[in-house]
């Protein structure tokens, strides 16, 4: 039987048939929808499945965490609600996630919000696909960050706030750190909370999810600058130093070199050697956890994707210093 005090937020935009599999996953508990401006029928699927409907009307833009926002507004209208399942449509719910969520809430009060395993429902679709779930992996125990699908306390939503609407990628680790700045942890369990359907079968689909990447590390280094909860201006250095400062220097070698002394042109075999060096040096250490093919495949397109996220980190920057909204960067096929 059910918990009455667990209701499920799912948000979605033109998922399809994914979002049939998400309503379905959590048959039984109060369950939520919220509908960012889709056109492609999904109001009508959440109505037939009979769970609430919220329907967001454009304003400002649409952002999952928006939704989610009006979702968890809605759930925590009623005092009887204790915990607060937030889910994206195109995400299915493990049927064991539920109960062993809220028995690791209950055994640990100081825990504001738990997730599980997410898995990708096809792997063996393409590298992308495969790359998604390899990214889903996080090692169980103490957490830091949580991703778009995660089990929260209603005391810990209410003591936090919500997600910051006007972001278009990376509100769920920004949510994460304001929780535990607030003096909640967060918890990872073994168990398989849901399978994600990304249907990623395409470079430019991976490249697009790429991109918001590194537009959500650009914000939020600007939102939690010096926090010891975050790693992300890390992340910001590597994006500038793989994908500015070493093909800077590979592009000003060979120019040197063709304008002014050959002996520049080692600066730019330099810059390709470290590169180089970079790819063989991660595909290595991949090779412990999967295949040598999948180790550089992965490497590689690691590499690859620090280009994507220096255009994501660059749009940031330019959006914020022209005053300009932020506009969501979308890469699912429907």
């Amino acid at each position: 039987m059910c918990r009455t005090d667990v209701a499920v937020v799912v948000i979605g935009r033109n998922e399809g048939a994914r979002l049939e599999r998400s309503l379905a996953s959590a048959r039984g508990y109060r369950t939520i929808y919220v509908d960012s401006g889709s056109t492609d029928g999904s109001p009508e699927r959440a109505r037939a499945a009979g769970v609430e409907l919220i329907e967001l009307e454009e304003l400002d833009g649409y952002s999952a965490a928006r939704g989610r926002n009006a979702g968890i507004d809605r759930a925590l209208d009623d005092p009887d609600i204790g915990f607060v399942q937030v889910l994206d449509g195109d995400c299915a719910l493990d049927p064991g996630w539920i109960a062993a969520g809220v028995a690791a809430l209950d055994a640990h009060p100081g825990v504001g919000g738990v997730f599980g395993r997410l898995r990708e429902q096809d792997p063996d679709l393409s590298i992308y696909a495969w790359m998604c779930d390899v990214e889903w992996a996080t090692t169980p125990g103490p957490a830091e960050f949580f991703g778009g699908d995660v089990l929260f306390r209603a005391q810990a939503l209410r003591d936090t706030g919500r997600y910051r609407a006007g972001m278009i990628a990376g509100e769920d680790p920004d949510f994460a750190i304001r929780m535990r700045t607030a003096g909640w942890h967060l918890l990872c369990l073994a168990q398989t909370m849901a399978i994600h359907d990304s249907s990623m079968a395409r470079f430019g689909q991976w490249w697009r999810r790429t991109v918001r990447a590194g537009h959500a590390f650009a914000e939020l280094v600007d939102l939690h600058p010096g926090s010891p909860f975050h790693h992300f201006a890390r992340n910001e250095l590597r994006i500038l130093f793989w994908a500015g400062a070493v093909p800077v220097a590979a592009v000003a070698g060979l120019s040197l070199g063709v304008i002014a002394d050959r002996r520049w042109t080692l600066l730019a075999l330099a810059a390709l050697l470290l590169l180089a060096f970079q790819i063989a040096r991660v595909a290595l250490r991949e090779m412990r956890h999967h295949p040598p093919r999948r180790a550089w495949a992965h490497s590689l397109f690691l590499a690859i994707g620090k280009y994507a996220e220096m255009i994501g980190l660059l749009r940031y920057h330019r959006d914020r210093r022209l005053g300009r909204k932020a506009r969501l960067i979308e890469y699912k096929a429907r």
